[in-house]
C-alpha cells in the first residue's frame, strides 16, 4: 500500500472555498491591523533605513531564520528558537498541502504528498509538533510559573500562550482521530510515521467510525477557526512582534556601532533640539516599540538597573510606544523621568544583547538632548559645575589650559606647535592630562612609544577635551564647539595618524568627529602596541602575574576590541581569569554617559559593584585600558572596603614594566 493519505478526509474538498474565504478575512483583518498602526510610526521624523538594500536584506533573512541573536541566552532562548523553528515546520507542512490540493494536482496532475517523500514529511510535522509544544511550554512555565524577576505578564502573554497551545494540541487530536480511522487498523506500517499522532490515536481506539468521523470534522473546524483568529488577532496584541521583530532586523542600524546623529546647529529654522515628544523622535523608535518581545535581556544587563536605580531600557521603550499611542503630545522627559534618563551610562549592554535590534541608547540621548538645549538641565551642580569649566578651560576640572601639557616635561614628546616631525599625535584626554593617577598612564604610553622608535606629539596647551562626555549629557553645542577647535588645529598640523589611550576619545574622534569633516585615522593603544609588538619593535621581558581584565564598554562592545589587551596581557607574563561578565556582557565601571562627571546618588554605586566582581575571580589585580575605568576603580576599591585585597592598573603600565 502506497504511502499517502487522502487530504480534507472527512470534511470534504467543498471546505476548500468556505476556508478560502475566512483566510482571505484573516488576512484582511491582519493587513488591516498593521495598516492602523503606521498612523503610530508616521508620527515619528523620517529615517532611511532602506539604504544598502541587499546588507539589510541578508541581515534580516540570517536572524529571522537562524534566531542567532534570540540565542545569545541560551535556555529561554534556545526554547524559543527551538518552537520558533518548530512552528515554522508545521506551517511550510501546511502549505505544501495547499500547493498540491490548490495547483499542482489539479493543474499539473502532480501529486507529491505520496511515498517516502510523504513519510518524510509525515515524521518531520510530527516530530516539528512535538518540539513546538514542548518548547511552549517550556516557555509557559517560566513565564506564569517560574517567573523571572522583572519579567512583566500582561494579559497578551496568557492570550498568545492560549492561542500557539490549543492551534498544536487540536492539531495532534485532529491527526489522531483521522489515524484512528485510516491508519492504525488498515496501515499501521505508515502510521509508525506519526508518531504524535500514533500517540493520540491510541487513545481513540475503542470508538465507533461513526464517533471518530464526527469528533474528527468538528475538531477539524475547531482547530481552522483557531488558527483563522490567531492570524487576525497578531496586529491587535502583543503577537505582532512576529512581524515587527523580524522586520526590525531589516531597519538594523548599518553605521558604525554607536553612531549618533550630528545635530546641524547652523540650521536657524529649526525649533527643536532633542526629543521632547514622540514627533521628535524618529518613526524608527517608535517601531521599535511594537519589535520588543519583552524578554527584558536589556534590562537584565543593565548596570542601572542592576545596582537598583529606576531606569529599564525596557520600559524606556514600551512608554515611547504606550505615549505615542495614547497621548503623543506628552513631554517624554517628564514620563520617562529625569532620572531615569540621566542613569544611563551609554554602555550599550542593552542594545547588544537585544534579539530585536532594537536601539534604546540613541533615545535616551536625544531626551538628554531635549533637557540640556532647550531646558538647561543637568543631572547634578556638580556636573553645571564641570559644564562650565569645559566651556572657559576646556577640561571638566577648571584648571587653565596652559598646564595641560606639563606632565610630559622631561619626555622624550614633541609639542605640535614647536614644528617637530612626528609618527603620530597622541590626544592625550582630559583625564590623563590634568589627573595624577592616569598622568602614569599617559607617560607610560609615551615611554612604550620611544622604545619602539614611534615620535609621539601632543598639542600640548591646544588640547580640548573630545567633547564626549557634554555630548553624551545632551550637550552637543559644546560638543560640536570642542570638537571643531580640536578638529582645526589637527588639520592644520597636517596629523597623519592620532594615538589616544581613552576609549571615549577614540570613539569620539574616530566615529563622531567624521561628521564634523575628520579624517584622520585613529587608533586606540591597545591595537596600537599589539601591532608594535607582531611588529618586534616593542619587546618584553615577561614576569609572571595574575590578573583580571576588565573590558572597558567603548572599547569592547563599541569598537569589537577584546583579544589585544589579552594578548598583550600575555605577552606581557599575565595570567587571566576572566570576570563572570566579560567581552560582550562586560559590566560598566558607571563612568560611561558623561557619568564621571557626576555624583551617583540612586542605589548602590555601579564601580562598586564591578570592582567586587573582579575580586571575587580570587586574583590581585584589575587591570583596564580607561582613564574612565581606572578612576571609578581607585574609587570603587575604597570606597567598597576592599583596599588592600585587589588594586587597579593601566595595560600601559604593565607593559612599560616591563621593556627589554
Amino acid at each position: 500500500m502506497e504511502a499517502t493519505r487522502e487530504i480534507y478526509w472527512n470534511v470534504g474538498h467543498g471546505v476548500i472555498a468556505p476556508m478560502y474565504l475566512f483566510a482571505f478575512l484573516a488576512l484582511a483583518l491582519l493587513a488591516w491591523g498593521f495598516w492602523r498602526r503606521l498612523a503610530f510610526y508616521r508620527q515619528g521624523k523620517p529615517l532611511d533605513r532602506l539604504d544598502r538594500l541587499a546588507e539589510r536584506v541578508s541581515h534580516w533573512v540570517t536572524n529571522t531564520l537562524t534566531q542567532v541573536q534570540v540565542l545569545r541566552v541560551v535556555r529561554p532562548g534556545s526554547m524559543h528558537a527551538l518552537f520558533f523553528w518548530g512552528f515554522g515546520l508545521l506551517f511550510i507542512g501546511t502549505l505544501l498541502i495547499m500547493l498540491q490540493v490548490d495547483f499542482t494536482a489539479p493543474i499539473f496532475d502532480v501529486v507529491f504528498l505520496r511515498g517516502t517523500f510523504y513519510k518524510i514529511y509525515s515524521l518531520t510535522l510530527d516530530i516539528a509538533g512535538i518540539v513546538a509544544l514542548f518548547m511552549l511550554g517550556g516557555l509557559l512555565m517560566r513565564r506564569f510559573f517560574i517567573k523571572p524577576p522583572g519579567l512583566p505578564t500582561i494579559k497578551d502573554d496568557y492570550l498568545a500562550h492560549a492561542f500557539l497551545f490549543s492551534i498544536i494540541a487540536t492539531g495532534f487530536v485532529v491527526e489522531g482521530l483521522r489515524m484512528a480511522a485510516t491508519e492504525v487498523g488498515v496501515n499501521p506500517a505508515l502510521a509508525r510515521w506519526s508518531p504524535g499522532g500514533l500517540l493520540v490515536a491510541s487513545l481513540f481506539s475503542g470508538a465507533s467510525p461513526s464517533t471518530l468521523s464526527l469528533a474528527h470534522k468538528s475538531l477539524w473546524w475547531f482547530h481552522f477557526f483557531l488558527a483563522i483568529g490567531f492570524i487576525a488577532a497578531i496586529p491587535f496584541t502583543k503577537l505582532r512582534h512576529i512581524f515587527t521583530t523580524s522586520t526590525n532586523y531589516l531597519f538594523t542600524d548599518l553605521r558604525p556601532k554607536g553612531s549618533i546623529e550630528t545635530i546641524n546647529l547652523e540650521d536657524e529654522s529649526a525649533e527643536q533640539f532633542g526629543a521632547a515628544t514622540v514627533k521628535d523622535l524618529s518613526w524608527k523608535d517608535l517601531f521599535d516599540a511594537d519589535a520588543c518581545t519583552v524578554c527584558k535581556r536589556c534590562q537584565d544587563r543593565c548596570p542601572a538597573y542592576a545596582t537598583q536605580k529606576p531606569l529599564t531600557p525596557m520600559q524606556v521603550v514600551l512608554q515611547i510606544g504606550e505615549v505615542s499611542q495614547t497621548t503623543p503630545e506628552a513631554d517624554l522627559c517628564r514620563v520617562v523621568t529625569e532620572q531615569v534618563l540621566w542613569d544611563c551610562t551609554t554602555c550599550r549592554a542593552c542594545q547588544e544583547i537585544c534579539p530585536a535590534d532594537i536601539e534604546h541608547v540613541n533615545k535616551i540621548l536625544e531626551m538628554r538632548r531635549n533637557l540640556a538645549l532647550m531646558e538647561g538641565a543637568f543631572p547634578g551642580d556638580e556636573v553645571r559645575s564641570a559644564i562650565g569649566h569645559l566651556e572657559v578651560n576646556g577640561n571638566p576640572f577648571g584648571i587653565g589650559y596652559a598646564g595641560r601639557g606639563a606632565w610630559a616635561e622631561g619626555l622624550d614628546v614633541a609639542v605640535m606647535e614647536s614644528g617637530a616631525e612626528v609618527d603620530v599625535l597622541y590626544f592625550v584626554g582630559c583625564y590623563a592630562s590634568f589627573d595624577r593617577r592616569n598622568q602614569e598612564v599617559a607617560k607610560a604610553f609615551v615611554k612604550i612609544c620611544n622604545a619602539a622608535g614611534v615620535r609621539v606629539g601632543i598639542l600640548g596647551k591646544e588640547e580640548k577635551c573630545c567633547g564626549e562626555p557634554p555630548r553624551k549629557l545632551g550637550n552637543e553645542y559644546l560638543y560640536q564647539t570642542l570638537a571643531n577647535e580640536n578638529i582645526e588645529k589637527m588639520k592644520g598640523y597636517g596629523v597623519k595618524k592620532v594615538v589616544t589611550t581613552c576609549p571615549h576619545c577614540f570613539n569620539t574622534l574616530a566615529r563622531d568627529y567624521r561628521d564634523l569633516g575628520f579624517e584622520t585615522p585613529v587608533e586606540h593603544y591597545t591595537t596600537f602596541l599589539a601591532r608594535l609588538m607582531e611588529e618586534k619593535k616593542v619587546k618584553l621581558t615577561p614576569a609572571p602575574f595574575d590578573c583580571t581584565y576588565h573590558d572597558s564598554c567603548y572599547i569592547g562592545r563599541y569598537m569589537d576590541i577584546f583579544e589585544e589587551p589579552r594578548a598583550i596581557l600575555k605577552e606581557a607574563g599575565g595570567s587571566i581569569v576572566e570576570m563572570k561578565q566579560g567581552r560582550l556582557e562586560t559590566f560598566c565601571c558607571g563612568g560611561g554617559g558623561g557619568r564621571i562627571l557626576a555624583e551617583e546618588k540612586v542605589g548602590s554605586r555601579i564601580n562598586v559593584t564591578r570592582v567586587r566582581m573582579a575580586k571575587d575571580t580570587g586574583s590581585p589585580l584589575l587591570v583596564s585600558n580607561c582613564p574612565f575605568c581606572l578612576t571609578m576603580f581607585e574609587d570603587g576599591i575604597k570606597t567598597g572596603g576592599v583596599e588592600g585585597e585587589i588594586r587597579v592598573r593601566d595595560l600601559a603600565e604593565m607593559v612599560v614594566e616591563r621593556l627589554v
